[in-house]
């Protein structure tokens, strides 16, 4: 199955970036598991621009809409325990609907705390971290790599995490 990154754009947004050419700045990085799951400690992030409604604000997809080759670099903290009536998401490139009745379509937390609860893995961090996973077309990683990255990489690392999941929209 295909996956249409551009479904949920305007037809002209969408034809501006099918027409683009772009390749990926770097390999992605491989770092293997320090230990068996069942002692791991897991984080989770997502790329779906999911917010904790009234805590932090959503995603600036008014700029998006305003400047289309522009995407919100920033991240939003989900805490483990937050429940679905307090998540919103703001993203123009998926369809919202379904992950607004489950956040486990995007974020698996309660599927994560049963897995805690079973024993199957060791422990899950008290915050998940939100990105929005369009970074402009062509994407533009650099506010990531040079500060939103690093900062939820010590946040995590500040909670003892070993491993992340990284769900993506």
């Amino acid at each position: 199955m295909s996956v249409d990154s551009f479904r949920y754009l305007p037809r002209l947004i969408s034809a501006y970036y099918r027409m683009t050419k772009w390749q990926p700045q770097f390999p992605i990085p491989w770092t293997p598991l320090p230990s068996s799951l069942s002692e791991c400690k897991f984080g989770l992030i997502t790329s779906g621009g999911l917010y904790h409604k009234g805590v932090e604000p959503p995603f600036d997809i008014v700029r998006e809409k305003q400047e289309p080759t522009w995407g919100d670099p920033s991240y939003r903290t989900l805490s483990a325990d937050i429940q679905q009536e307090d998540v919103g998401v703001s993203h123009l490139h998926i369809n919202t609907r379904d992950v607004l009745s489950d956040i486990n379509i995007l974020l698996p937390i309660h599927r994560f705390q049963e897995l805690v609860i079973e024993g199957q893995i060791g422990d899950l961090a008290q915050n998940a971290y939100s990105f929005m996973g369009y970074q402009g077309f062509p994407s533009d990683t650099t506010a990531w790599q040079e500060t939103y990255g690093p900062e939820v990489a010590e946040r995590l690392k500040a909670e003892g995490v070993d491993c992340i999941l990284l769900t993506s929209a």
